[in-house]
């Protein structure tokens, strides 16, 4: 959950140098257009022991709670509360520093077969950026534990993403909802920040002046591919995440030059 929106915007560029970097056409500021994107998301719930779970959020993304509502150490520095609301009914909350920065409210169909969840992530400005996801059991055959899949989220909140020249040879990217600095040699990179999974790393290339490509990994192993391409008029931005083993893309975010 808390991972979601991060790995969508885990972007990398490489460039070539000062004068490149000042001219490179992914320098600018950018908005999200929600008609046009597409989040695909899956999840596991796993019995852990007596009223404890193990939910694994994405590769390598797993916290393991007892769900009696309070709030227990997890991924990032975060932790995280599931409270059992009713047989159907679990909402779920992750905090950091004492402030709550998402909350899911998780609700089964009547036949156990799907999984509806009300996301909201809270920014430190106030505001928040909404997603209702809806799953489908693929393994699993009661109650919440199992896998889910989901692709028919909607994204009803505004995501802007500034990209700036860094340091000469690389892209500097901010959005409400992420940061990073990425300067590359084509070698892995250490992911860093209070966000960065344990054993996460990234390698980045240029494919074309308009097409990056990066490549995400957890603990050495490859968990996804990032492509980020530009429009021939230079005006949107489409970033496409391909998980491993597969050639369709199951996440899309495209975004519009302001």
């Amino acid at each position: 959950m808390l991972s979601r929106i991060l790995q969508l915007l885990l972007v990398v560029g490489l460039v070539t140098g000062t004068l490149w970097a000042a001219k490179d056409p992914f320098v600018g500021k950018w908005k999200v257009i929600p008609s046009k994107s597409k989040l695909n998301d899956e999840m596991k719930v796993e019995v852990a022991g007596a009223n404890r779970y193990a939910i694994t959020f994405g590769p390598g993304a797993v916290d393991t709670v007892v769900a009696d509502g309070s709030d227990q150490p997890a991924l990032q520095g975060t932790t995280l509360s599931v409270t059992v609301e009713g047989p159907n009914n679990w909402k779920v909350v992750r905090k950091k520093e004492g402030r709550t920065i998402v909350t899911g409210l998780w609700t089964l169909s009547g036949d156990g077969k799907s999984l509806n969840d009300e996301f909201t992530a809270y920014q430190p400005d106030g505001s928040t950026i909404k997603l209702h996801y809806v799953y489908e059991r693929t393994a699993g055959s009661s109650g919440f534990t199992g896998t889910w899949d989901s692709a028919s989220e909607e994204l009803n909140s505004v995501i802007e993403l500034e990209i700036q020249p860094y340091q000469g040879d690389g892209l500097s990217f901010n959005s409400s909802i992420y940061a990073r600095n990425m300067k590359f040699d084509g070698h892995d990179c250490p992911d860093e920040g209070p966000d960065a999974a344990p054993g996460s790393a990234s390698s980045g290339r240029r494919v074309s002046k308009r097409s990056l490509e990066i490549t995400d990994k957890s603990k050495g192993k490859i968990t996804e591919t990032l492509r980020i391409e530009l429009s021939p008029d230079l005006k949107t931005l489409t970033m496409s995440i391909l998980p491993v083993g597969e050639s369709k893309p199951k996440s899309i975010l495209v975004f519009e030059r302001e």
